[in-house]
């Protein structure tokens, strides 16, 4: 008794209708594809469901599988054209999960235009470096290539969520590429070509001040604390009498009493105490230190000013003339 092996595809219902008018338009062309395998395909709109199947006359045991990829692809909204590529020994494809990356949606949205790039910029370098085709549709990226693209594909995408981080990938794949293309370079080993890149330690944490010490470690366990019964029996109030014992307490309430009594006073005297006043006087300047005096010096500055005062006759004075004492006769006349 032969067993066929079946997979069947389901899609939620979506509230347009482009999806399933595009599979019903190229479905013809999945079944003629899958038909050179001999495995069957069918398609239920009314139900959103795609299946495909092993016949008696499939004589490959992995066209199940690759059937199986080329119809998740398609459900993934990628062209017909892209996904009939799984059908080839050399292709694989990898549907990626990046919803879960971040919590936040608004993030997540900025974060996935970050794989695209403007215009698609970044997803069609990233399609050149790897040769696959990498397509992001909602949570997911849907990648069909070679086993080596892909795998550099998921390090990327799961990885975007430090922007330099993507954009050293980026120029290592750049590398790789360029030495893939030396047939010398085929067999030894890139790492002295690749760029190695460090990573900027982030600021250490801060030490708290207080630092508490740890005890050391004791396999004992603590002595028990003394009971009330204990410590009354080593200082003998245990033996006395009750009358006695609350005489005791009264006699200590009294003097913690008139402790708190003198403490009282002693805070409101202090309203009464007057401040220290500070001292009136005026800060003394310190006087210039006494220079040396010539005296002699001083002795001829004394001479010189006696013989140059304003309005004084001079030291060896001329004899009076015959016209300067005609003019003092006439003054003392008028």
């Amino acid at each position: 008794m032969e067993r066929a092996w079946v997979h069947q595809r389901r899609q939620p219902p979506r509230s347009s209708g482009g999806e399933e008018a595009y599979l019903k338009e190229c479905w013809p062309l999945v079944e003629k594809a899958l038909g050179e395998t001999h495995i069957k395909a069918s398609l239920d709109l009314i139900e959103g469901s795609m299946t495909v199947c092993t016949t008696k006359k499939t004589f490959d045991p992995y066209a199940i599988v690759r059937a199986r990829d080329l119809i998740k692809l398609l459900a993934r909204s990628v062209p017909f054209e892209q996904a009939v590529r799984i059908l080839q020994d050399d292709m694989a494809c990898d549907i990626i999960k990046i919803g879960a990356l971040v919590r936040n949606r608004e993030r997540f949205v900025k974060r996935r235009q970050r794989l695209i790039g403007p215009k698609g910029s970044t997803l069609k370098a990233l399609e050149l470096l790897t040769n696959c085709y990498v397509m992001v549709q909602g949570n997911t990226v849907s990648a069909l290539g070679p086993y080596g693209g892909l795998k550099e594909v998921r390090t990327l995408q799961s990885g975007n969520t430090n922007l330099h981080q993507c954009r050293h990938k980026f120029t290592t794949l750049m590398i790789k590429r360029e030495l893939s293309k030396d047939p010398e370079l085929r067999v030894q080993s890139w790492e002295r070509f690749l760029p190695k890149f460090r990573h900027k330690n982030l600021a250490k944490r801060k030490e708290p001040k207080k630092k508490s010490m740890k005890k050391e470690y004791t396999p004992f366990p603590p002595p028990q604390p003394e009971s009330k019964v204990d410590k009354e029996l080593a200082t003998g109030e245990f033996f006395l009498r009750e009358s006695v014992k609350k005489r005791k307490k009264m006699e200590e309430i009294k003097v913690k009493q008139a402790e708190a009594l003198t403490k009282k006073q002693e805070e409101r005297n202090r309203a009464f105490i007057p401040p220290k006043e500070k001292p009136l006087m005026k800060k003394t300047t310190k006087a210039p230190t006494e220079s040396k005096l010539d005296i002699e010096a001083i002795k001829d500055k004394v001479k010189k000013a006696k013989t140059k005062k304003l309005g004084a006759p001079p030291v060896n004075p001329a004899p009076p003339t015959s016209t300067t004492t005609e003019k003092k006769k006439k003054k003392k006349k008028i």
